[in-house]
């Protein structure tokens, strides 16, 4: 497969692998609803900070979870702003480090797909294998996202390029022609096709609208309810189906009619004879025109195709969502100006829409948060119709408190000047605010340096492992034993030692004699430790399962 060359190509190949896992410390105090007196991973998550090192550090809870990602990176027009900051050991990327990135970098290509390369690697890590991502991008680089994307996600698993009308009418001060659009480009995890012994993504219906509903109506009183008329003839000649090219007679005027000119009746002779018995052909009240085929509301699926145009009745234009902030964030509208061009809400509950089933209680994830139009998308739909997802958002930007996870709480409460009552009662919720702590270093580790104390390491494995905060007060040392999760009795096999970390794997001696016994019946044992020498089955009997410690579970799970 032809593959998309960059400079720094060679050296971000693998930058993934050399991310350190960070600590993801929760901060009850800027979290919103139950998150304030019970922060953890099971909550909805707004995480501040680098949203590489973010991605890493959820892989050990959220690896393989994620349903949906919604991203909406840099376009990199040349007017952003942005600035390629990842810490990649090379020469090349350290000069590259912290300058904005304008239209007169004549690298700025080559720094954007350097920036994007290892993010979608461990976005592609952290879905489901029925899990779809979708990319907002727009034509400064949406054929480099392609080529990108192809060779990480596989050509195969491209859906669909979306094309959304994002302004409400054309520039007229325009240099050449109005752009009037943005794509958005979609992959699944794995296709059907692609991998057989895997369910693939499937695509869900969008809701009908009230205008398409009221299109059925039933004026002949068919007891079969109401319908609609569709076309009875085929874009076929009748040199090519001469089956289908014949005469019908309107019983109602008598009058003989044949298909339009160039095309042929869409059935043969047979099948019309049934829909005349059937009574499925209408004719219209004066007798002329051509005969239509009746198709009942009752036989018309509950849903729409999506469809790869979006218009802004459909999904809203840059405009609503710049009003959708200017509502929420009134008494601040220095706040809301922070943003040229945020994503409406009706954008995402559309992508949502399509992506996952409302009972599916799926993850969602937008690791360049912005406003957090994901957030509150999220929380819409769910107030709509009972359903159960979960966001997770990121954002490395100063604005995450102040704007993203402000613009969220406020929703959770209500919005008093809103129109729509749902958001003016308050959509309701929770999450809980993390912020990035200190790197787990495995190289640090190896030369025994900086390794945590026993606490610390405790707090971040009990969190990322078992998805809930820990108690301090619960952590017995000497023991062991970290505490209770909903699911499991958690024990740490850990000393801040090298020679204790290499000389101590989960044993038959650990499992039998030193922690504690476990009977059938109870919760099972989640035990953490440097490595094992035991085998599934073995562990199995005792009620035991195995996790490496944090700075191993990349390559562990790999």
């Amino acid at each position: 497969m032809p593959t998309l060359h960059f400079q720094g190509r060679a050296t971000i190949l693998t930058h993934h692998l050399t991310v350190p896992y960070c600590q993801l410390q929760p901060d009850p105090k800027k979290s919103a609803g139950d998150a304030h007196t019970r922060a953890g991973l099971t909550d909805n998550l707004i995480i501040k900070g680098d949203n590489l090192q973010a991605l890493k550090s959820l892989l050990p809870s959220f690896g393989g979870k994620v349903k949906c990602i919604y991203i909406d990176p840099p376009y990199n027009t040349g007017n952003e702003g942005w600035t390629y900051n990842d810490a990649v050991n090379s020469p090349l990327h350290k000069d590259w480090l912290g300058k904005v990135v304008d239209r007169e970098d004549l690298t700025r290509h080559d720094k954007w797909l350097c920036m994007m390369y290892p993010r979608l690697v461990l976005l592609r890590e952290l879905l489901r294998d029925d899990g779809v991502i979708f990319v907002s991008i727009d034509d400064n680089e949406v054929h480099r996202l392609r080529a990108l994307m192809d060779e990480i996600f596989g050509e195969q698993n491209f859906i669909a390029n979306i094309v959304w009308q994002k302004k409400q009418s054309p520039q007229n001060d325009a240099t050449y022609i109005s752009d009037m659009h943005d794509h958005i480009v979609v992959y699944a995890r794995y296709t059907k096709e692609s991998k057989s012994d895997t369910k693939g993504w499937t695509r869900q219906l969008l809701p009908r609208t009230g205008e398409q509903e009221a299109r059925f109506s039933n004026p002949d009183n068919d007891p079969r309810g109401s319908w609609i008329s569709v076309d009875y003839t085929a874009n076929k000649s009748s040199d090519q189906r001469p089956n289908l090219y014949y005469v019908i007679t309107n019983p109602n005027t008598k009058k003989k009619t044949w298909p339009s000119q160039e095309r042929v009746w869409a059935f043969d002779e047979v099948t019309h004879r049934t829909h005349l018995e059937d009574n499925r052909i209408w004719w219209s009240s004066t007798g002329d025109g051509q005969p239509r085929l009746k198709k009942f509301r009752s036989e018309v699926q509950e849903g729409v195709v999506p469809s790869t145009w979006w218009d802004r009745d459909d999904a809203g234009d840059n405009q609503e969502s710049k009003r959708e902030l200017r509502l929420i964030f009134e008494s601040e509208s220095d706040l809301a100006s922070n943003f040229d061009t945020p994503k409406p809400v009706r954008l995402i509950q559309r992508i949502l829409q399509i992506a996952v089933q409302a009972d599916d209680n799926a993850i969602i994830l937008d690791s360049f948060a912005g406003s957090g139009t994901t957030a509150h998308a999220v929380l819409a739909l769910n107030k709509a119709d009972g359903g159960n997802r979960k966001f997770i958002l990121v954002e490395q930007e100063d604005y995450a408190d102040k704007i993203t996870a402000e613009r969220v709480r406020r929703v959770i409460k209500g919005v008093k000047t809103a129109k729509d009552e749902g958001l003016k009662k308050g959509l309701g919720g929770s999450f809980t605010y993390c912020t990035l702590g200190p790197a787990l270093d495995e190289a640090q580790f190896l030369k025994g340096k900086d390794l945590p104390t026993y606490e610390e390491m405790a707090r971040y494995v009990f969190f990322t492992a078992t998805g809930e905060q820990i108690d301090p007060r619960k952590i017995k040392e000497k023991k062991y034993y970290l505490g209770e999760s909903a699911r499991y009795s958690v024990y740490m096999i850990y000393r801040p030692e090298i020679d204790y970390l290499k000389n101590n794997p989960l044993t038959k001696v650990w499992v039998e004699d030193k922690l504690t016994a476990w009977i059938p019946g109870d919760k099972l044992r989640l035990v953490i430790a440097p490595f094992k020498y035991l085998d599934e089955e073995y562990l199995r009997k005792f009620g035991i399962d195995f996790c490496q410690l944090p700075f191993a579970i990349y390559r562990y799970r790999a």
